[in-house]
């Protein structure tokens, strides 16, 4: 298979023009994200209608067997490098997050991207609305090819979803999922890493980079670990260990909510915290610390969508984004 030669993904920042310089024209229809524990069976319904949709159309990259769904994957595996461990990584997603409501768009959705709340599931997050078979996401995977150990999804609508990428290569596999179970005093799926009491040091921090490191690492990557990589790390399920995790259609309303998490981070402060951005940029390639970051600096796409800038993606309020929680 052909991989898409991708060009430099965060180059020095470009001239903008002085009518572009602020993105933070205040929409004035917002539209509300919900908490799908929050939602009727009619918008659920409509969503996860659109979401089957994403995984059957065929693929926008030109990628070989592969569908929406596989780019959207594959394009979050040949960047990820770039977009986690650095200031990007919450920008960078917020706008990947839009990216994926405009395909459900495309596919006949007329709501919005819509949240998992695993702040208030966290005691006992398998019995979470989104893992509901009917009106969810399905629940966990089991073992059924002794060829493949990875968990295979058995029930809910994306029980023959078969994505293409492991990480950035092509391995064709069932949607797999290998929950965490309850161990050594601490709940499933790792909930103690994402309770209300785990998100008050993250959301003590008073600087943007330090929130965003604090999320990152903890309450975010606990949930990728909790669903999809059980408790030896083997990272059988594509939420886990695995760069190519949107792969599976949830991993979007997990990351719905870390963008929730962020904008209320942002509410605490809305003068200094709304378009407050500091940290480094990737690594150079003689191993040193990359520039300090800008608001100008470019966000990749690969192919899915133009490539963005960072300042446009800060205000959930700007008319670029022009939704609210």
């Amino acid at each position: 298979m052909k991989f898409l030669q991708l060009a430099s993904l965060f180059g020095a920042a470009l001239a903008v023009p002085a009518a572009d310089l602020d993105a933070r024209q205040t929409c004035t229809t917002p539209k509300l994200r919900k908490d799908w524990a929050k939602a009727t069976t009619a918008e659920k319904t409509a969503y996860l209608n659109a979401a089957v949709c994403v995984t059957k159309k065929p693929s926008r990259l030109g990628l070989v067997n592969a569908t929406v769904q596989d780019d959207f994957a594959y394009t979050h595996a040949i960047l990820y490098n770039q977009i986690h461990n650095f200031a990007a990584f919450l920008p960078w997603h917020r706008y990947y997050v839009m990216v994926y409501e405009k395909a459900l768009r495309d596919c006949g959705y007329t709501g919005t991207a819509m949240y998992w709340n695993w702040v208030n599931d966290w005691a006992a997050p398998s019995k979470a609305a989104v893992w509901h078979n009917v009106t969810g996401f399905g629940g966990n995977g089991v073992e059924t090819n002794p060829n493949d150990i990875r968990k295979r999804v058995i029930d809910g609508p994306f029980k023959n979803w078969r994505p293409q990428f492991w990480h950035s290569s092509v391995q064709p596999h069932a949607l797999s999922r290998d929950w965490s179970t309850a161990q050594n005093g601490d709940p499933e799926l790792r909930g103690a890493f994402y309770s209300p009491t785990a998100m008050v040091p993250v959301n003590a921090k008073t600087v943007f980079d330090e929130f965003r490191a604090a999320l990152e690492d903890g309450p975010h990557a606990a949930v990728h670990g909790g669903v999809g990589a059980a408790d030896d790390n083997r990272g059988l399920g594509d939420m886990g260990f695995n760069n190519a995790s949107p792969s599976d259609p949830l991993f979007f309303l997990h990351h719905t909510q870390v963008d929730r998490l962020w904008w209320l981070w942002q509410q605490q402060n809305p003068s200094a915290r709304t378009m407050e951005y500091n940290g480094n940029s990737p690594s150079l390639p003689d191993g040193s610390n990359g520039p300090p970051v800008s608001l100008n600096d470019k966000l990749p796409m690969g192919g899915l969508a133009a490539e963005g800038v960072v300042r446009d993606y800060m205000d959930v309020k700007s008319a670029k984004l022009c939704y609210k929680y």
